[in-house]
C-alpha cells in the first residue's frame, strides 16, 4: 500500500510539472523604470513596431498618449505570433482551432417580431462574413445579443451595399439597430448627418487612427506643430474632422496639405513615391494596405501620438420609436460579457489572428 501511495503522489507531482511547464502566451507585463512601449514591443514581441498592439489593448489605463505608462502601471498584452512568453496570467498556448464558418440564416415572416440588427462585409477585421464569425466585431456583438436575451429574440442581417444602412434601412425601421459606425464629435459638428439623426452606443472596440510614413523620411507627431506644412494623404470619402478636432485646426487654418486620393493603397503609394509625408488611415487597414502592397520594409508607424482614437457603435435612427430600449439591450449584454469575460477572450482570440497576418 505504501508503494502504491508513493507511486501515486510521484505521478501526481510529475503531472504538476508538466502543467507548470506548458508554455504560456500573453499575460501581464508590469512597467519598470526606463520603459517605453516600443521597448516593452521590441523585447517582449521582438518588434518595437507593435507598441500600437500594447496601446491599443490598454486605452482605458494609458489614454491617447503612448508616452503615459508609469512605474508600476500593469499592461494587458495580447498573444501575438506566439508572443510574449511565460508572462503572469497568461494563456497555456494550445492548438488552434479555427472557428467555424458563419452561418448566415435567412430571414421569414417571424423574423419581423425580433430585434433586427444590421451590418455589411468589407470592413475587415470588424465585419466581412468570410472572417472567423465574421469578424470581431460581428462576434462580440452575437455574444453580448446572446448575454442580453432578449425576449423577443434577434437577428443579424448582413447588407453589403453600406450606403443603404442609414437611408432607407434605419431611418425606415426596415431593420431597427445596426454596426459599427464612428461617432463624430456632436459638440463640435453637431449638423452632420450622424449627430442629427442617429443615437449611438457606448463604443464596442476602439481602434488607433494612425500616420503611415517612409522609413526613409520619418516623421513623428508629438503635438500640433509636428504637423505644420506637411501634406497627408486620406482617401476620398473618408472623414476628415479628425483633421480640425481637439482645436488642432490643421485643414481649417491651412496649416497641412490635404491629399485624397479614392484608395488606402493610392495613399500608401503617395507616401511611398514622396508626394505625401504620411497616410492617415486606422491601423488595422493601414497594416493591411502596406502588406498587400509589398511595402512592408518602406512603410511604418510615425512615431509619437495617434490622430485620435476612434470608437465602434451600434447605432439607431432617431425616429425609431423604441431606439433607445433596443440601445439599452445590447449595451446590458455588452456589460455582461465585459464582465464575465467573455468580451476579453473574443478580443485576444481575433487580435492574435489579425496581427499574425500583418
Amino acid at each position: 500500500m505504501k508503494r502504491l501511495i508513493a507511486w501515486a503522489g510521484a505521478a501526481m507531482f510529475a503531472s504538476s510539472l508538466s502543467v507548470a511547464a506548458q508554455e504560456t502566451c500573453g499575460g501581464t507585463y508590469t512597467v519598470t523604470r526606463g520603459d517605453s512601449l516600443s521597448l516593452i514591443a521590441d523585447e517582449l514581441y521582438q518588434n518595437a513596431s507593435q507598441w500600437t498592439a500594447i496601446h491599443a489593448a490598454n486605452l482605458s489605463s494609458i489614454g491617447d498618449n503612448p508616452n503615459a505608462i508609469r512605474v508600476g502601471m500593469k499592461l494587458s498584452l495580447t498573444c501575438i505570433n506566439g508572443l510574449p512568453k511565460g508572462l503572469p496570467g497568461g494563456a497555456v498556448v494550445t492548438e488552434a482551432v479555427a472557428p467555424a464558418p458563419l452561418q448566415v440564416a435567412p430571414g421569414n415572416a417571424a423574423t419581423r417580431q425580433k430585434i433586427n440588427i444590421l451590418t455589411g462585409s468589407d470592413f475587415a477585421p470588424f465585419t466581412h462574413k468570410e472572417l472567423p464569425n465574421g469578424g470581431l466585431l460581428a462576434d462580440v456583438v452575437q455574444k453580448a445579443m446572446e448575454a442580453a436575451a432578449p425576449e423577443q429574440g434577434f437577428a443579424v442581417h448582413w447588407v453589403d451595399d453600406w450606403a443603404s444602412h442609414h437611408e432607407p434601412l434605419l431611418s425606415n425601421a426596415l431593420l431597427d439597430i445596426g454596426f459599427p459606425w464612428f461617432q463624430p464629435n456632436c459638440e463640435a459638428e453637431p449638423n452632420t448627418y450622424r449627430c442629427e439623426n442617429l443615437l449611438f452606443s457606448e463604443s464596442m472596440f476602439e481602434v488607433l487612427m494612425l500616420i503611415f510614413v517612409n522609413k526613409d523620411r520619418p516623421m513623428a507627431f508629438n503635438s500640433n506643430a509636428d504637423m505644420q506644412g506637411k501634406t497627408l494623404c486620406r482617401p476620398s470619402g473618408y472623414s476628415t474632422f479628425i483633421f480640425d478636432h481637439e482645436g488642432r485646426n490643421w485643414l481649417r487654418d491651412g496649416l497641412i496639405t490635404l491629399e485624397q486620393p479614392t484608395s488606402p493603397a493610392d495613399c500608401i503609394e503617395m507616401v511611398a513615391e514622396g508626394k505625401a509625408d504620411g497616410a492617415v488611415l486606422n491601423e488595422f487597414l493601414g497594416r493591411d494596405t502596406i502588406k498587400k502592397l509589398g511595402l512592408g520594409d518602406q512603410i511604418v508607424v510615425a512615431q509619437g501620438r495617434p490622430v485620435s482614437i476612434d470608437g465602434n457603435h451600434m447605432i439607431v435612427h432617431k425616429s425609431h420609436p423604441n431606439g433607445p430600449e433596443l440601445l439599452a439591450v445590447f449595451e446590458q449584454g455588452l456589460e455582461r460579457i465585459k464582465a464575465d469575460g467573455t468580451y476579453r477572450r473574443i478580443v485576444d482570440e481575433h487580435m492574435t489572428r489579425i496581427w499574425a497576418t500583418f
